[in-house]
């Protein structure tokens, strides 16, 4: 068992390990109920936690699967459930589930009350090395990815590395996207692991699992640590972690949701690799190197044709812009990430021509 600590507004540690679930009951002290809020798809796994809540009154609060729980109308059908459930200042939540879920979750306990505990156990790759952990929630709208949200960090995150077992094999390489991710803005020791076994890292049996896995966290604890609420204007600050972001969420919308996030924001890091290159930060080694990386894994490294009128207006309002200054994060080498600020439109196009599929 690992135990990483994370620097916010009141310092919270997120444990990697197995049978994780025993060790809830120290978090949850003071609390009088609990809710718990999970997708349909782990409703049964939610009873039996709800059931092991002895001491407590506990609730369980069933949200759609995926994207689809990311809406205003979800939030206020979680907000009506605490209510007549009389959830006060003193009660806490726990999520579990996907990024989704713990982005829906994270929300609706930094607006309850104006702020109630929470606890994450995220039950994906995915959600355990980027969505549960940095205090990041937030809902979707009809104009883009997490436009609505809060920064509100947990009590604690609870990492059950036996919950990967039972995910499926695409969704698991979905959630490597994020894992490589943090080798190229910081580690490049992920890089090497992944690039050592590529097959056997898309398994959660791998040898070296868990420690990727801490080692993308320590990326993100450590970054959040430094600018919690991205406060460092024209510095990188904690937008590093929104490398390939600005244009995997703009694919993400393009496709209403059905695309993983992590094959998404593979494209995305593609893009602004190519765009870094073109711009002279980036070497033409480098970009290869992400290519092969993320191909070997089975991330996909390009997108389809004729849909950029639809991806530049999606990245106009991309939460990096300002104003009618489109930013992206470029790395001028591993580890080196910088900020590209209004790119040439034809340098964005010449990027995007790059992964448009063959």
């Amino acid at each position: 068992m690992t135990t990483i600590e994370v620097k916010a507004e009141h310092n919270y540690d997120v444990v990697v390990g197995r049978n994780l679930l025993d060790n809830i009951f120290q978090y949850l002290e003071g609390a009088d109920r609990v809710a718990i809020i999970h997708p349909e798809a782990l409703r049964v796994t939610a009873e039996e936690l709800r059931n092991s809540l002895k001491g407590f009154s506990a609730i369980a609060i069933e949200v759609p699967n995926g994207e689809e729980s990311k809406t205003a109308k979800v939030m206020e059908f979680c907000w009506m459930a605490l209510g007549q459930a009389g959830f006060t200042r003193n009660d806490m939540i726990i999520s579990v589930g996907g990024g989704a879920t713990t982005d829906l979750a994270g929300f609706v306990a930094a607006t309850w009350l104006r702020g109630i505990k929470i606890v994450h156990v995220p039950t994906t790759l995915l959600a355990m090395v980027d969505a549960a952990v940095g205090g990041k929630t937030g809902i979707n709208t009809a104009e883009g990815k997490n436009l609505v949200g809060s920064f509100f960090s947990p009590t604690a995150v609870l990492c059950d590395l036996n919950a990967l077992e039972s995910m499926p094999k695409n969704d698991y390489i979905g959630g490597l996207g994020e894992v490589i991710k943090a080798g190229f803005i910081r580690d490049e020791r992920i890089l090497e692991l992944v690039e050592s076994d590529p097959d056997g890292s898309t398994s959660p049996h791998w040898a070296h699992t868990e420690e990727i896995i801490c080692r993308a966290i320590q990326v993100k604890a450590d970054v959040v640590g430094g600018d919690l609420k991205e406060q460092l204007g024209t510095s990188v600050g904690r937008e590093i972690l929104n490398y390939g972001h600005t244009f995997g969420h703009a694919i993400e919308r393009v496709e209403r949701y059905q695309w993983r996030h992590g094959a998404a924001v593979s494209v995305g890091m593609m893009f602004v690799a190519h765009l870094a290159n073109m711009s002279g930060k980036l070497s033409d080694g480098l970009v290869e190197r992400h290519r092969q990386v993320l191909s070997a894994v089975g991330l996909p490294t390009s997108y389809r044709d004729g849909v950029w009128p639809q991806l530049l207006e999606a990245m106009k309002v991309d939460k990096k812009s300002r104003g009618d200054l489109l930013r992206f994060v470029i790395l001028e080498g591993i580890g080196r990430p910088a900020l590209l600020e209004g790119p040439d439109p034809a340098l964005l196009v010449a990027a995007y021509q790059e992964v448009v599929e063959s």
